[in-house]
């Protein structure tokens, strides 16, 4: 009997379509705060860059509350998108999924979540580690510039196509994808010359200190 009662409960159209306006502000929410973590912490990295500073890479506290909050608000995203698409496929069928929209934007959340794997697993345990970006080795640092960039344009990319309802049945998958991989090798060859153009002025900075240093030694 009760479980009728909830089969009819989800089948009236007004239950489904404020069910499906919870979901989306909730994925709205956790793609607000997922965006505004990792937009502040690349602006943080790149600010060190810009100073030659290396305070904030070293805090500890703050890697921790950035992989928990980012894998939180990931897990968040996960579960309030497969509710709308059982919520949209319940009412459109299975002809829903062949959306290419729908599609573009699941296949750069997945490899937005493969992504977000191995920055919480290698990436950030190195820089934690190592205490800067630039105190990397030249792999592990190319690596890393790349994972940044991969992540930084995934979540962009993702929230444009979740917010462009003109996008839906207009263009193919590939049309939809054609920018993507340009907006990423261009977010890491510009990070890449920022970080060799960083790390030159450090060792510039390190070779006039030693000669002063030096010849106090001898004075």
């Amino acid at each position: 009997m009760d479980f009728t009662l909830l089969i009819s409960f989800f089948e009236q159209k007004t239950t489904m379509e404020f069910l499906r306006l919870g979901m989306v502000y909730t994925h709205l929410i956790a793609c607000c705060v997922a965006i505004g973590m990792v937009l502040t912490s690349d602006f943080a990295m790149v600010k060190e860059l810009l100073r030659g500073e290396k305070s904030h890479l070293q805090d500890a506290r703050h890697m921790q509350s950035l992989k928990r909050t980012v894998s939180g608000a990931l897990q968040v995203l996960w579960f309030t998108g497969i509710s709308i698409i059982w919520i949209d496929m319940t009412e459109h069928g299975l002809s829903y999924l062949l959306n290419p929209k729908l599609q573009a934007k699941v296949a750069i959340v997945m490899l937005l979540t493969f992504n977000g794997m191995l920055l919480h697993s290698l990436v950030l345990p190195s820089l934690e580690k190592a205490g800067s970006l630039l105190d990397l080795t030249f792999n592990r640092r190319m690596f890393a510039l790349f994972a940044g960039a991969l992540s930084g344009v995934s979540w962009f990319y993702a929230a444009m196509l979740g917010v462009g309802r003109p996008l839906a049945w207009k263009y193919s998958l590939a049309e939809l994808l054609a920018v993507y991989p340009v907006l990423i090798v261009g977010g890491f060859m510009m990070m890449t010359l920022l970080t060799q153009w960083a790390r030159a002025r450090e060792q510039h900075g390190n070779r006039a200190t030693y000669p002063r240093n030096a010849a106090l030694a001898g004075w």
